[in-house]
């Protein structure tokens, strides 16, 4: 069966590309160690590719989006997990975040269904609306970084005023709970409307450009894929709008203030730089 490669630097990268045929479809996986939405990522992409014989014309491969930084800008990563299908050196699609279901779909377009055993365990090619309950972050829909279910409740057996509101209470904490995880994620993580390839607002598409600008290392989370949190962290953050930028789990603020901060400092967010990677 096939398996997920690790590059270890650039020569390697570029040998390995140069000796793919050119019917064999690329499956570039750029993480990094402090992502930790890369942790469900991987997993993911080892159990899609044990789908696929060894000899299939599909090779799937891994770079630390830090240590090959040339390759990263080479092709305009800027956050992690990022995932590149490529084919005869010509790039078809790109992914960004966590979502298996659309990974899984992007994969299948261009390189068709595995056959292993192991695509029972994989999500449903079409982008799910609600993952799954997982420890940790999980791969959810739309490049969400983390699950949240709380079950569902039967209609025809409602329980007491006083119970339901003791179930409001407890999920709002399992919320709260979830958004304080989720502002972790990554040093600098980046909630808003889109993906960074795709912003969906013209506040989210500058904020993006101002952090890419920089050279910043970032998470982000989709806001408009998970409504919870898109309203919840609203009140978790105490801040009504979007986007919103968070350091070490600590809310900066929107579009301007993060302006503000790199006008009034020029040190501002330096340690999360790729620079700061190189340097260290």
């Amino acid at each position: 069966m096939a398996s997920v490669r690790e590059i270890p630097d650039e020569e390697a990268f570029h040998a390995t590309i140069s000796a793919l045929p050119p019917s064999t479809l690329a499956v570039i996986y750029f993480h990094a160690p402090w992502a930790k939405p890369c942790e469900q990522m991987s997993l993911i992409l080892s159990t899609l590719a044990s789908t696929y014989p060894a000899n299939a014309p599909i090779q799937f491969l891994a770079l630390n989006a830090e240590e090959l930084p040339d390759v990263s800008e080479q092709y305009d990563v800027t956050a992690v997990p990022f995932i590149v299908l490529q084919k005869d050196g010509r790039s078809l699609e790109t992914v960004s975040g966590s979502d298996a279901a659309r990974v899984r779909a992007a994969v299948e377009k261009y390189a068709g269904a595995g056959a292993g055993s192991a695509r029972t365990t994989l999500p449903p090619a079409q982008t799910v609306t609600r993952p799954p309950v997982q420890n940790g972050t999980s791969a959810g829909s739309a490049n969400n970084f983390g699950a949240y279910a709380p079950s569902a409740q039967d209609p025809r057996s409602a329980p007491a005023s006083q119970h339901q509101e003791g179930e409001q209470e407890t999920n709002k904490e399992e919320l709260f709970r979830r958004l304080g995880e989720l502002v972790k994620a990554a040093p600098v993580m980046l909630f808003m409307k889109g993906t960074p390839s795709a912003p969906q607002c013209g506040f989210s598409r500058q904020t993006v450009g101002v952090l890419r600008e920089k050279g910043i290392r970032y998470g982000f989370f989709n806001i408009l894929a998970d409504d919870e949190v898109r309203q919840g962290l609203k009140e978790y953050a105490d801040w009504p709008t979007f986007p919103q930028l968070w350091v070490d789990g600590e809310l900066v603020g929107g579009l301007d203030i993060v302006k503000e901060e790199f006008e009034n400092d020029p040190e501002f967010l330096t340690q999360y730089s790729v620079n700061a990677s190189k340097a260290a």
